[in-house]
């Protein structure tokens, strides 16, 4: 027994509603699974997601390199510039970052405008974008950008009283809706890693953000941008999607 220690943990969402938690992780993995065969029909699957608070951080001082015997030497010390959030698609069938924005903020308006000039790439595409549970993510501003790109001339209603804008849900129901053809499709909370973009936010971090040295934003800015112009030419392809959607341990 220690009591002086403690770690946090997390209760497993699948119990408040297993069969609801069971066929949307299912949906997830079924559309990364046929992601193939949705682009050769025309459609285009986006893991989409949001990596805020990315520092610009400048190492007072020059980095040692490596040696014989000795890894390479970091500054500790360093310069705080600002930070910047990134807001990314991962197209699941070609393992490319798909039309990314990166700005101050990432509010509703940050979202929303990230989708316009996603699907500027294909105006008259079939989009489907799998999300998190981020309020952001279900905002009026995104059931209009949707009711506008697909023709739909119904009563969307009043935000916080009435019709598809009434509520979260009801704004969700209207985004997840099979029959546009721009729609969302939403991960269960808690389950980020069910979003393949993690996947490459992590290889992100490696690659560029953990040992980077950033004198502005700017800076950072172009890197990012230069480092998935990189990404998509020499590194990118499909991840091997393997799990299936059965339950994992309650």
């Amino acid at each position: 027994m220690q009591p002086h220690q403690s770690r946090y943990w997390l209760n497993n969402k699948r119990r408040e509603n297993p069969e609801q938690f069971d066929q949307e992780v299912k949906q997830v993995c079924d559309l990364n699974q046929v992601a193939a065969e949705l682009q050769a029909a025309g459609v285009h699957l986006m893991s989409s997601d949001e990596k805020t608070g990315i520092q610009a951080l400048q190492r007072k001082y020059p980095d040692k390199p490596m040696q014989p015997g000795r890894v390479k030497l970091l500054e500790h010390d360093y310069i705080r510039h600002g930070t910047q959030a990134l807001i990314a698609n991962l197209e699941v069938a070609t393992g490319q970052c798909v039309a990314p924005s990166i700005g101050d903020t990432r509010k509703e308006g940050d979202f929303v405008a990230h989708i316009e000039q996603t699907v500027a790439l294909d105006p008259k595409g079939i989009w489907i974008f799998i999300v998190d549970q981020l309020n952001t993510h279900k905002s009026e501003s995104l059931v209009r950008f949707v009711a506008q790109a697909c023709g739909l001339e119904e009563d969307l209603g009043i935000k916080g009283k009435e019709g598809i804008l009434k509520s979260q849900a009801t704004r969700a129901a209207f985004l997840q809706d099979e029959t546009h053809r721009i729609r969302f499709v939403y991960t269960p909370t808690h389950t980020s890693w069910l979003n393949q973009i993690e996947i490459w936010f992590s290889i992100l971090v490696r690659r560029l953000l953990k040992r980077g040295s950033f004198s502005s934003v700017n800076e950072l800015r172009e890197r990012i941008l230069a480092f998935i112009d990189y990404f998509n030419k020499t590194m990118a392809k499909p991840f091997k999607w393997t799990y299936a959607g059965r339950p994992l341990q309650a």
